[in-house]
């Protein structure tokens, strides 16, 4: 989730990134990118990056990016989008299966559900759905930044979203599974295993899936360190092992982490700079080497926790 301030208390959310990977040159990232031939249909925009943010002015309004290199991102539509009611924070995007692009996103600081719309040329978007988060596992008082990812192994489309049992905390991050290609109905909350809910917790869970393990980018709220880290596991549900924490890689206090993969196969890493307002991102050939952070031009100082797709 993007950072945000009450008062002095700020936090963020990370678009929900759970979205499409792309198959890198070595490895096996998932993708939730149409399994179908692309003569099919036609995509909205034939750059290979899009980008839905919301931005440091406005946590009501969507605005949508494109890039040809994952680098250089320019505005295609802004603000594109304005929910019906609520916010709309956090926004991770797919290119669906039926050639529709659809948005998961936060719809309020508190609550007990997210959103889900969707679009055909990335301009035009229409609210699909409501998706509840409470249940006889948890009734949260906050929700935020549900991110898609489809799991290879079971071909299945999730939400991975952040629920906390008090007000601003702690989080954990749970697991909501498509019913059917529609999206309109999910199954969970599942929670992920071997996560600590010690003091905060952690928000914005991105996951993918590389080299036969579960990989997942996380925020630690706990004892106010606001870094992002790493831990594997062998089942989406964990449990999960955490192999880098800390502020691991250098990137300072960030949330909203994405993962997507550059045209050279390498793998790129999108975070919201938290307080400093910076965009960063930082490349790695393994998801545990990463070269120093660079601010995105353009996008700094503008917006906050988005997810970038490969498409």
């Amino acid at each position: 989730m993007l950072s945000f301030r009450f008062g002095t208390l700020a936090i963020l959310f990370c678009a929900m990134c759970t979205q499409s990977l792309a198959m890198p040159a070595l490895g096996n990232v998932t993708s939730t990118s149409p399994e179908i031939s692309m003569e099919m249909f036609k995509r909205a925009v034939s750059a290979p990056y899009v980008f839905t943010a919301f931005t440091s002015s406005s946590e009501s309004n969507l605005y949508v990016y494109t890039s040809d290199d994952g680098t250089d991102f320019r505005l295609l539509k802004g603000p594109t989008y304005t929910p019906p009611s609520g916010l709309i924070r956090d926004p991770s995007v797919i290119l669906h299966t039926d050639g529709n692009y659809y948005i998961a996103y936060t719809t309020d600081w508190t609550g007990t559900n997210f959103a889900i719309a969707s679009s055909s040329n990335l301009i035009n978007w229409t609210r699909l759905a409501t998706i509840s988060t409470a249940s006889s596992v948890i009734t949260p008082v906050n929700t935020w930044a549900p991110e898609f990812f489809k799991d290879p192994r079971t071909g299945k489309l999730n939400i991975i979203v952040s629920l906390s049992t008090g007000s601003f905390g702690p989080f954990l991050p749970y697991v909501f599974t498509a019913s059917d290609s529609t999206l309109r109905s999910w199954s969970g909350p599942v929670r992920m295993s071997g996560i600590s809910n010690a003091g905060l917790g952690y928000i914005d869970t991105f996951p993918l899936f590389h080299n036969n393990q579960y990989h997942i980018f996380t925020k630690a709220e706990s004892n106010g360190k606001k870094h992002i880290e790493h831990a594997v596991a062998t089942s989406l549900t964990g449990p999960y092992s955490f192999v880098q924490t800390g502020d691991f890689a250098g990137w300072g206090q960030a949330e909203g982490p994405c993962v997507t993969v550059l045209p050279n196969g390498r793998f790129r890493l999108y975070a919201d700079g938290f307080s400093s307002g910076k965009y960063i991102t930082a490349d790695s050939s393994d998801l545990f080497n990463w070269t120093p952070f660079q601010t995105i031009p353009g996008l700094s100082g503008v917006v906050r926790h988005g997810t970038v797709l490969k498409q």
